[in-house]
């Protein structure tokens, strides 16, 4: 059996956005990386807090974009969020949806009554909508006041776009967090909830995402390793301040990371390149020579030092060679 990271895994959690595809375009190599991970026995569930949607309507979209995926390959946080509330509610209970036709469908399925009033509600679910507006947040505010429990899909400030980041479900869920005095049970990531449900019966999974506080906070509350790729939100200066519970187990630029050793992909000391500390910060010194990828190599190098419990504090470069790649990391001022 080949050695390299996916030999170690028999499923992938995979997020969309930023690391399968961005806006309508499949991110170069990723669906062939995909499909060749199936053809070797490891499958991939297509985990999304965008609950906007329909499992059926995103592997629809998936499967236009060249992935392997049917509807019972997708877990969105509208699932977690509705089996989370059927787990506390009895049949038939009322709850006030914030949000699609998409989630109201999954609430419906779980057995539960969807209203529009506060009055009647049990509960209040939140998911994102682009259609959302004053009056569906105040009667869930109402609601909430009133002693009905609150399940939100996820807490994403932002939401990724063609116009770059707009407000996601956690704006809109700070709202009715400041009127209400109350928190809600989260479904989505960071949480662990939705990954665990994407998990299901494997007992050795690998979360794929491109976000810190989402993905890769996910999956450290999981308790299952991670590899961030660096092809969507979250860059380099972002990994090297994160704090423990946003670290990565393996650093990838993209999914072809997949058919790396493991080795080669950990924070730690990488050939070519040597990291000192000093007053001012990390100094980079190297060529990256020995190194098949130089540029991250850098990183994970970067990353070990800046991750031993002190501020990282300022990142340079010591020759040419250093300096071109800090750049190419988004360091510009190495």
């Amino acid at each position: 059996m080949t050695d390299d990271l996916l030999s170690r895994f028999d499923v992938l959690l995979a997020d969309l956005d930023g690391t399968l595809y961005r806006g309508p375009d499949p991110i170069p190599g990723a669906a062939e990386a995909i499909r060749a991970a199936g053809e070797r026995g490891v499958s991939t569930v297509y985990v999304t807090n965008n609950a906007s949607r329909s499992p059926a309507d995103v592997a629809t979209q998936l499967a236009g974009l060249g992935f392997p995926a049917g509807d019972g390959d997708v877990r969105t946080s509208s699932q977690a969020g509705a089996t989370m509330l059927a787990e506390q509610l009895p049949s038939g209970a009322a709850v006030l949806v914030v949000g699609t036709a998409a989630l109201a469908d999954e609430v419906r399925v779980r057995g539960l009554t969807v209203v529009d009033a506060a009055a009647e509600a049990a509960a209040v679910v939140q998911g994102h909508s682009p259609d959302t507006g004053w009056r569906e947040l105040a009667e869930a505010v109402v609601a909430i006041r009133g002693g009905a429990l609150w399940v939100a899909t996820n807490v994403d400030r932002t939401l990724p776009t063609e116009r770059g980041p707009l407000p996601g479900n956690g704006a809109m869920v700070q709202v009715v967090r400041t009127a209400s005095g109350a928190e809600p049970q989260v479904a989505g990531k960071p949480a662990a909830r939705l990954l665990r449900e994407a998990q299901g019966d494997h007992v050795r999974p690998l979360v794929v995402g491109d976000r810190l506080d989402t993905d890769i906070e996910g999956a450290n509350a999981l308790g299952a390793p991670s590899l961030l790729v660096l092809t969507g939100v979250s860059d380099a200066a972002e990994l090297l301040t994160a704090p423990p519970e946003l670290r990565p187990d393996y650093i990838g630029a993209d999914l072809a990371a997949l058919t790396r050793r493991p080795d080669e992909l950990s924070p730690g000391p990488r050939p070519g390149w040597t990291v000192q500390r000093d007053a001012a910060g990390l100094l980079l010194t190297g060529t990256g020579d020995g190194s098949a990828d130089p540029v991250h190599d850098a990183l994970r190098a970067l990353c070990a030092a800046a991750w031993d419990g002190r501020p990282p504090g300022g990142v340079r470069a010591d020759g040419d060679a250093a300096a071109s790649v800090l750049r190419e990391l988004g360091f510009t001022g190495g």
